[in-house]
């Protein structure tokens, strides 16, 4: 049996990524109907908000699903109170150090992940008593590693030094891109992107057109000072790099950067001021889906890709 969908209990060993402004209970609850671990963003939401999505994702589907914390959030100790009474089994955790959390969300009960961008930091989750890992590649959207390790690399690399389950991210939206991830030596795959074109997703109706037209080169990693990551090329992204080009401190990219530019961008649908964070497999992204026309299109390709992989010969 795979090693990650015995960990969750679920179908297939994908998992939504969760994201910000992108991942509330519909979405979670609709990839955990199809067969996926469908996870809700907490790093978008006051505490209340997020105890009612719970609430809400528990109603709509009877099948396991997680929550995604960002450690830096500044209401940490609400939220994973509130993850507790309200009985979440599954937590990944991210930005921040496993050790925090980890042994007290497990003394709990709760299965925890905890989301990387290399080797070493693998080692640190694996060593704070996580029961995986995620490792995200430079091509994602979010959670980038300021090293800018390709998943090419960065999965077998990880594979080496860990013997915990291993979930691969950035830059896989589909079935062959599932296949090459677990090959490389992932047990499962973590996807954001793709699920933030879905028709369940809670970013804005523009957000989700502005990805469709998202094309190679489009996307550019950047304020690796603050929190690297992977933004779409519109107004708010150029006064980024005309800000760099006068040499800023962290005080000022913080201060054009100022509050709620994620939101602005993703979901209220302001293309030119917003911040637009998605993943270079973008150029990818054609169509907008439901959560379960995505994950059984990805099971058909990964299956299809499986049997040509059979048929190579040298």
């Amino acid at each position: 049996m795979n090693k990650i969908t015995q960990l969750f209990n679920i179908k297939y060993p994908i998992i939504q990524g969760g994201m910000i402004w992108n991942s509330g209970y519909k979405l979670a609850s609709a990839v955990s109907n199809a067969g996926g671990l469908g996870l809700i963003g907490a790093g978008s939401m006051y505490p209340d908000v997020l105890r009612e999505h719970i609430q809400k994702c528990k109603m709509a589907t009877d099948k396991p699903f997680g929550v995604n914390v960002p450690m830096l959030y500044p209401n940490i100790e609400e939220i994973i109170q509130i993850i507790i009474e309200e009985e979440v089994k599954i937590v990944f955790t991210s930005a921040g150090n496993p050790k925090t959390w980890t042994s007290y969300l497990k003394e709990r009960g709760i299965i925890v992940v905890h989301v990387v961008s290399s080797s070493k930091f693998a080692l640190k989750a694996q060593e704070s008593g996580v029961d995986a890992v995620v490792a995200e590649g430079f091509e994602a959207g979010g959670h980038n590693g300021r090293e800018e390790t390709t998943t090419l690399t960065l999965i077998p690399m990880v594979k080496e030094n860990i013997n915990i389950p291993l979930i691969a991210a950035g830059g896989i939206a589909t079935g062959k891109g599932m296949l090459a991830a677990m090959i490389l030596g992932a047990d499962g795959v973590q996807m954001g992107s793709r699920f933030a074109a879905s028709h369940e997703s809670s970013a804005h109706e523009n957000f989700k057109q502005t990805i469709l037209n998202t094309k190679e080169g489009d996307t550019q990693l950047t304020l690796k000072e603050l929190a690297p990551v992977r933004l779409i090329k519109n107004k708010f992204y150029n006064d980024v790099q005309n800000l760099y080009a006068n040499c800023p401190s962290t005080e000022d990219l913080k201060a054009l950067l100022g509050r709620a530019r994620a939101k602005k961008g993703m979901f209220e649908g302001d293309l030119i001021e917003g911040e637009l964070e998605i993943g270079q497999i973008a150029g990818l992204i054609h169509e907008i889906k439901s959560a379960k026309e995505i994950i059984d299109e990805i099971i058909s390709d990964f299956e299809s890709a499986s049997k040509d992989i059979q048929g190579i010969k040298f």
